[in-house]
C-alpha cells in the first residue's frame, strides 16, 4: 500500500497570509481585531476553550489554521436556542461540531446514573455546562441558525456512536447520532488527514455527498449505496464491502447486535480496509475504512503548531481542573494495542501506536519550562494513553494487514509485536537532562504486562519516574473475568509488584503502586467479587475511591451486559456464549462495596450478602474474617489486631497503595478525567458527541436547560 500524501503538502489556503491568531477568535469582537470579516471554518465544543494540543477543539483549529483557514471557536454555548451559534456569523465553510473529550452522558452521569458534581473541562469545574448527548444538540443548533452550512461531526462521542449503538442511559438501543443530529457526515478516530481533505474539497466547491473515498468516515444516504454510487458515480474505492445486520434487527435481537459488535471490530485494522455499511430504515450508512496512522514527522507538526497554551483569557482566574492536571504534561504517543474489552481507546484511536520522534518531545518539554505558568522543574507525565508503548507496534507489515487479533497482549503478547523498550528508557534519560528539568514523572496507566518484557525499563522507571505513586490497573483478580477483559493474569501483576518493590527499595525511596479494579464487569458474579474483596484484604488494599463498570457505546464489554453473551467467542452453529451481568442497582452497589470491604457503611450490606452466599465464616473479628459481625457497626472503627497492616507488608494501613514501607496513599478517582495529561488521543476530529434528553433521540428531543452559569 502506498504511503498518503502528507497533512502539510497541500498548498496552504490564502488565509494562511494572516498568520496565527494569538488564539482562536470566540467573539465578533475577537475576530475584528483579526480584521476577519467571517470563519471559513466554525467550532462548536461542549469544553472549555483551552489552547493546546491535549484539547481536541485547539488541535484541529490550529491545524485548520495551519492550513490556510480561517477557524473560530463556540465553546459551551447556551444550547436552548440558535442564537449562541450565530456568535461568530455564518461560516464560509461547515461547522465542526465536537462534544468534548468525553462522552457527554460520561461526563455528567456516574455508573449509578447520578449527576456528576464536577465538569473537570469547565472553567470553576461547574457541573451542568453542556446538554446531554451534546453533539446531537449542538448540531441541531447549527442546522437552525444557518440552514443550509454543512455540519461535520467528530470527537470521541461521535466515533462511538456512528453505529447503531446500546446506550446505557437510557437502556436502549439507539441508531447512529449521524443521523439525529441530522449532520452532514462524521469523521471519527484521529480525524487530521480526512478533515484537512474534506476542507480543501469543500472551498474548492465540491459537495460532502461526493467524497465517499474519504477514509474514517461515516455518511448517511439517501436510499441504499448501490442506489447513491449508480446515480453519482461516487465510489468507496480499495476496500471489502461488508454488510452489518440492520438497525431494526440489532434494535431487536440482541444475537444480530452482538454479531454486529463482532463484526466492527474484527474489521478494524487499518491496513485491512473494509467498509461497513448499516441499514437504518430505508437509508444506508456508510462506514469507510479506518485512518491510516500518521507518520511520526506529521504527528510532530502536530504537535508544535502555535498553541497558546493556555485556556481563553476570558476565564479569568477560574480554574479548568483538567486543564490543571495536565499543563505541565506532555503527550509523547497515540493508539493502544492492548485492546480492553472495556476501554473505548482503541474503538477511537485504533490499535497501532503513532509515536512522536525524540526531537520534538524535547522541544515541548523546552516550551512546557519556557512558556507554561507556574511550571517547577516537574515534567507530571510523559505518557499516553498507555504509558510505555512509545515506538512499539508489529514487526511485521505484511501479518498486520490481515492482522484481526482483538488484542496485541492477549491471551498472551503477540509473538510479532516490537516490544523493547530500551528507545523509551533513551527517551527517559534524554528528558531528565534538559536544563530546568529537575523530574519527568510517569503517570500514565502502565501496561505491567509490557513492562515485565525489560527489567532495564522497570528499574528505570522506579528509580527515576514514579513520583511516589504509579498507576497500574490488574482490574480483577478471578481469571474468568480477566479473559473477558482481555487483561492478564495476576501472576504478572504479582512479578510487577515485586520488582516494583525491589528497585523502590534499591532507589532508597518510599513508593506505593495504585492497583485501579473494577466491579460489575460483564460475566462477574458475586463469588469472584468476594474473591477479590478477599485479596485485597489479604493485601491490606483500601481503596478510596473505585469504578463500577460503565457501558459506554460501541465496546466490547458493552455489547456483553446489554446482550447477555461474549462476541469474541462463537460456536459453530452461531450462538455466542453466555454470561450474566450485575445489572440491578443493588447488585451492582453490593459488588462496589465489596471493593470497599473496609468502609463500615458497606459492612451491613456485605454482611446479608456473605449470609445469601452461605459464607458466614467470613463475618467475625478476627483477621481471617472479612467483615466484623454487627455488633461493631456503631461508634469509629477501632485499630485492632484484625484490621491492621497485613503480615506482608504491602502498603500503608490506608489508601488503595501496595509499597514499600509505610506512609497513606490516595487512589485518584477514575471519573471525568482518566489518566493524567495525555487526553489529546482521545478526542482528535472534529470534536462531536451526542444530543438531547433521555429516551429514543427524535429530531427534536427537548434539551436540559443551563443552571443560570455565565456563557461565552
Amino acid at each position: 500500500m502506498s504511503s498518503p500524501a502528507s497533512l502539510f503538502s497541500r498548498k496552504p489556503w490564502w488565509a494562511s497570509r494572516l498568520g496565527p491568531a494569538p488564539f482562536l477568535p470566540t467573539t465578533r469582537a475577537e475576530m475584528d481585531a483579526l480584521g476577519w470579516d467571517a470563519c471559513d471554518v466554525v467550532l462548536v465544543t461542549g469544553d472549555a476553550y483551552v489552547d493546546h494540543p491535549s484539547f481536541g477543539m485547539a488541535l484541529i483549529g490550529r491545524l485548520l489554521e495551519a492550513r490556510g483557514f480561517r477557524v473560530g471557536i463556540i465553546s459551551q454555548p447556551d444550547w436552548t436556542s440558535a442564537e449562541a451559534f450565530r456568535a461568530l456569523g455564518r461560516p464560509v465553510l461547515y461547522f465542526g461540531v465536537t462534544a468534548g473529550n468525553m462522552d457527554s452522558m460520561v461526563n455528567r452521569y456516574t455508573a449509578d446514573r447520578k449527576l456528576r458534581r464536577e465538569d473537570a473541562y469547565t472553567a470553576g469545574g461547574e457541573a451542568g455546562c453542556r446538554p446531554d448527548r451534546a453533539a446531537t444538540v449542538y448540531a441541531q443548533r447549527c442546522r437552525e441558525a444557518y440552514r443550509d452550512v454543512p455540519v461535520v461531526l467528530g470527537g470521541i462521542e461521535a466515533s462511538l456512536r456512528r453505529f447503531a449503538h446500546y446506550d446505557y442511559w437510557s437502556d436502549t438501543v439507539r441508531r447512529s447520532v449521524l443521523l439525529d443530529s441530522k449532520a452532514d457526515v462524521i469523521l471519527y478516530g484521529n480525524a487530521e488527514r480526512a478533515l484537512v481533505d474534506l476542507t480543501f474539497r469543500l472551498a474548492r466547491g465540491e459537495p460532502i455527498s461526493s467524497m465517499l473515498d474519504l477514509r474514517g468516515a461515516a455518511f448517511a444516504l439517501g436510499g441504499s449505496l448501490e442506489e447513491h454510487q449508480e446515480a453519482s458515480g461516487a465510489l468507496v474505492p480499495h476496500s471489502t464491502l461488508l454488510r452489518l445486520p440492520g438497525f431494526e434487527e440489532v434494535s431487536a435481537d440482541p444475537q444480530a447486535y452482538l454479531e454486529a459488535s463482532r463484526q466492527m471490530h474484527r474489521e478494524s485494522n487499518p491496513f485491512r480496509p473494509s467498509t461497513l455499511v448499516q441499514r437504518h430504515g430505508n437509508r444506508d450508512l456508510v462506514v469507510t475504512p479506518a485512518p491510516l496512522p500518521l507518520p511520526t514527522d506529521d504527528l510532530d507538526r502536530v504537535f508544535e503548531l502555535p498553541y497558546a497554551r493556555a485556556p481563553h483569557p476570558s476565564y479569568g482566574s477560574l480554574t479548568i481542573p483538567a486543564w490543571e492536571m495536565i499543563r505541565h504534561s506532555v503527550t509523547i504517543v497515540r493508539g493502544c494495542f492492548g485492546g480492553c474489552s472495556f476501554c473505548a481507546i482503541t474503538s477511537h484511536e485504533g490499535r497501532v501506536i503513532q509515536s512522536r520522534s525524540t526531537a520534538s518531545i524535547e522541544r515541548e518539554v523546552e516550551r512546557v519550562r519556557d512558556r507554561t505558568e507556574g511550571f517547577t522543574g516537574v515534567i507530571s507525565d510523559l505518557g499516553g494513553p498507555s504509558a510505555n508503548m512509545w515506538q512499539l507496534g508489529c514487526r511485521d507489515p505484511a501479518l498486520q494487514a490481515v492482522c484481526r487479533r482483538w488484542s496485541c497482549l492477549h491471551p498472551d503478547i503477540c509473538a510479532h509485536l516490537e516490544t523493547d523498550q530500551g528507545p523509551l528508557v533513551d527517551l527517559y534519560r534524554k528528558v531528565r537532562a534538559i536544563p530546568g528539568v529537575k523530574k519527568v514523572v510517569v503517570a500514565s496507566g502502565l501496561r505491567y504486562d509490557l513492562a515485565l518484557r525489560s527489567t532495564r525499563y522497570v528499574r528505570e522507571l522506579v528509580t527515576h519516574h514514579v513520583g511516589g505513586y504509579l498507576k497500574v490497573a490488574p482490574e480483577h483478580t478471578e481469571p474468568g473475568v480477566l479473559k473477558l477483559m482481555l487483561k492478564p493474569g495476576m501472576d504478572r501483576f504479582e512479578q510487577f509488584s515485586t520488582l516494583f518493590r525491589q528497585y523502590s527499595k534499591e532507589a532508597g525511596k518510599e513508593q506505593y503502586l495504585i492497583p485501579y479494579f473494577i466491579a460489575a464487569h460483564p460475566g462477574t458474579t458475586d463469588a469472584d467479587m468476594l474473591n477479590l474483596a478477599l485479596w485485597l484484604k489479604r493485601n491490606d488494599v483500601r481503596p478510596d475511591q473505585v469504578q463500577t463498570f460503565l457501558p459506554t457505546p460501541m465496546t466490547l464489554s458493552s455489547a456483553m451486559y446489554h446482550a447477555g453473551a461474549n462476541p469474541m467467542v462463537q460456536s459453530r452453529d452461531g450462538a455466542f456464549e453466555a454470561l450474566s451481568s450485575a445489572k440491578g442497582l443493588r447488585q451492582r452497589r453490593l459488588q462496589k462495596a465489596l471493593l470497599r470491604w473496609h468502609d463500615s457503611k458497606n459492612w451491613p450490606l456485605i454482611r446479608e450478602a456473605l449470609k445469601a452466599m452461605g459464607r458466614t465464616d467470613l463475618i467475625g473479628p478476627s483477621k481471617r474474617h472479612l467483615v466484623p459481625a454487627a455488633r461493631y457497626d456503631t461508634g469509629p472503627v477501632r485499630d485492632t489486631p484484625a484490621w491492621r497492616t497485613s503480615a506482608r507488608g504491602a502498603g500503608p494501613a490506608s489508601g488503595a497503595t501496595l509499597g514499600t514501607g509505610k506512609g497513606r496513599g490516595t487512589a485518584k478517582d477514575r471519573g471525568p478525567v482518566k489518566g493524567t495529561g495525555s487526553g489529546t488521543g482521545k478526542s482528535t476530529g472534529t470534536g462531536a458527541r451526542p444530543g438531547p434528553g433521555a429516551g429514543p433521540l427524535g429530531p427534536r428531543d427537548t434539551p436540559r436547560r443551563p443552571t443560570g452559569r455565565r456563557t461565552r
